[in-house]
């Protein structure tokens, strides 16, 4: 973990980091963009319903200067996979 990352999850309170960690245990995520747009896409489902990302259009990767760069845009669309 970075210092940034530790920074962070260390304003969070200690109850709501032990929640989060759990329930990341059941989650997966794929991030990057497609094709036609320039945006950030997040895509977060239950770990049960994996087999699902395999359906959805490719994402292509993205570099941590980019994926900052579109953060701080606003240009950031996250997507629930069920």
């Amino acid at each position: 973990m970075s210092e940034r990352e530790e920074s962070r999850a260390e304003a969070l309170p200690d109850e709501l980091q032990r929640r989060l960690g759990e329930l990341g245990e059941y989650l997966v995520w794929r991030i990057g963009t497609n094709e036609a747009e320039d945006v950030l896409i997040v895509r977060v489902g239950l770990a049960s319903n994996t087999p699902r990302f395999n359906e959805l259009p490719t994402l292509r990767n993205l570099g941590e200067r980019k994926i900052e760069e579109l953060v701080k845009e606003g240009r950031v669309r996250v997507e629930w996979v069920e």
